[in-house]
């Protein structure tokens, strides 16, 4: 290990003890000592909840991360807990039916099953348009949307340390193999990665990677500094674990193998970024969440944070320039403001287009620019990655002003477009064209892009 690790290593452990990971799923969520402070009726909404979309927390969450007195409006609470308005009325009626009359499991099991493929489970037509193919067959847990990135997502990480209940990938823990994506064929992902050299960057992605035994991770990783994949210089790792267990890269019993991994992946020429999920600035306030970074940042990866724009969590500008002001401080690069995708709980949680430009706008003026790195918000639809720019008044139509950040054809990117400006809207389908034009200027093509994937 380096010097520098060394150090970090030595301060960290005279402060910082190491605490078994301790974890609650919906079989146990009454076992959690704090939940036992709560009514009998938001016991059972969470019951009720919790039986159709994941539920997982772990002790840390609890003991240092949710202010139990400001229960159920504390942000981490939210972001980690179920609420009944997370269901649709109709939805949680019926399910809350069942365990009102004590129904067995595999009833329950049956109507979850059901309500969930209302919940769009894989949006973005990330099933059918995203699978790469190899020597003529689809791949198995790759996803390849955008020309110059490649997602993979290995089976050893399709889990979290914790579960958020907005989560884009909820499909993923529900145990529903029709529904998962993963692969533990790392001869595919190299395949792959040696057939298409227009490819930069790979995301590791899950679930969260950062559950992974350090040897599984470096099983998929290792090969990849070998000279045949240099035209693979980014590795992106996605993770959660910066805030539902730094642990991970302080105490844990591969802490250190973890980190030299990293640092050898950098040595050998890779970029290495950390894509960390953050939600609230609380996240980056405890001690051992601050050793994780800074250890991270002494491995010579990079991290950058992202994360959608929640009501009942983040959705209040202040939140945003606290957060961005203090990773800035502490090293990590702000990087994307996501709006909620159309899927899982969206009901709870999406914000009017409208509302979240005002909200990045005006945490925008509040930090200096080094913070102002943060794009967004930015929607993740099936066609690409689309930023609104502003609301303004062309000719005397109110529109939004909108770009491709990404798309799923690299010439869309950075075209920018307009749709009628509509105080409701959360999501690029509910947008309508403006100036009187029929259809966006991408959409004939997209069309075909999905009717090719179809046909596949």
């Amino acid at each position: 290990m380096s010097s520098v690790l060394n150090f970090y290593r030595h301060e960290a452990l005279q402060e910082i003890k190491a605490r078994p990971f301790k974890v609650y799923t919906e079989r146990t969520l009454e076992q959690i000592p704090a939940v036992a402070r709560l009514s009998e009726a938001q016991r059972f909404e969470m019951k009720v909840v919790a039986s159709v979309l994941p539920f997982r927390v772990n002790e840390y969450i609890i003991d240092e991360l949710i202010d139990w007195d400001q229960v159920p409006d504390d942000p981490i609470y939210q972001l980690t807990f179920p609420q009944r308005e997370m269901l649709e009325p109709a939805a949680y009626e019926r399910m809350a039916e069942l365990h009102r009359r004590g129904a067995e499991r595999a009833e329950i099991a049956a109507l979850a099953q059901t309500l969930r493929q209302d919940l769009n489970p894989h949006p973005a037509g990330q099933m059918e348009m995203n699978r790469p193919m190899l020597d003529g067959r689809p791949l198995e847990g790759l996803q390849h949307k955008y020309k110059e990135t490649v997602l993979f997502f290995p089976t050893q990480g399709q889990t979290c340390h914790a579960y958020c209940t907005f989560c884009f990938r909820w499909a993923q823990f529900v145990g529903d193999k029709e529904l998962r994506i993963a692969s533990s064929q790392s001869d595919d992902l190299l395949g792959y990665l040696r057939a298409h050299p227009e490819v930069t960057d790979l995301l590791v992605t899950g679930g969260d990677p950062m559950v992974m035994k350090t040897k599984y991770l470096a099983q998929y990783l290792e090969p990849l500094m070998a000279p045949e994949f240099d035209h693979v210089q980014t590795i992106r790792i996605g993770t959660k674990a910066l805030t539902f267990w730094p642990h991970r890269f302080v105490s844990d019993a591969d802490a250190d193998e973890l980190l030299m991994l990293l640092e050898r992946l950098v040595k050998a020429g890779k970029h290495v970024a950390l894509m960390a999920h953050y939600n609230h600035w609380r996240e980056m306030e405890t001690p051992v969440a601050r050793e994780a970074i800074r250890r991270l940042r002494a491995t010579g990866a990079e991290i950058r944070s992202q994360g959608p724009l929640l009501a009942h969590i983040n959705d209040d500008a202040e939140v945003w320039a606290r957060m961005w002001r203090n990773q800035v401080r502490l090293g990590i690069v702000p990087y994307y403001m996501f709006g909620e995708r159309d899927t899982g709980a969206r009901c709870y949680f999406e914000v009017p287009l409208a509302r979240a430009w005002e909200i990045y706008r005006d945490a925008m003026s509040q930090v200096s620019g080094l913070a102002r790195t943060a794009r967004g918000p930015s929607m993740s639809a099936g066609p690409g990655k689309v930023e609104i720019q502003g609301v303004t008044e062309i000719q005397g139509e109110k529109v939004f002003v909108l770009r491709f950040i990404q798309g799923r054809n690299p010439d869309w990117v950075q075209r920018p477009f307009f749709a009628r400006y509509d105080e409701k809207a959360t999501w690029l389908n509910h947008l309508k064209p403006a100036f009187g034009e029929e259809k966006f200027f991408f959409e004939d093509e997209y069309n075909a892009m999905k009717a090719r994937a179809v046909t596949r």
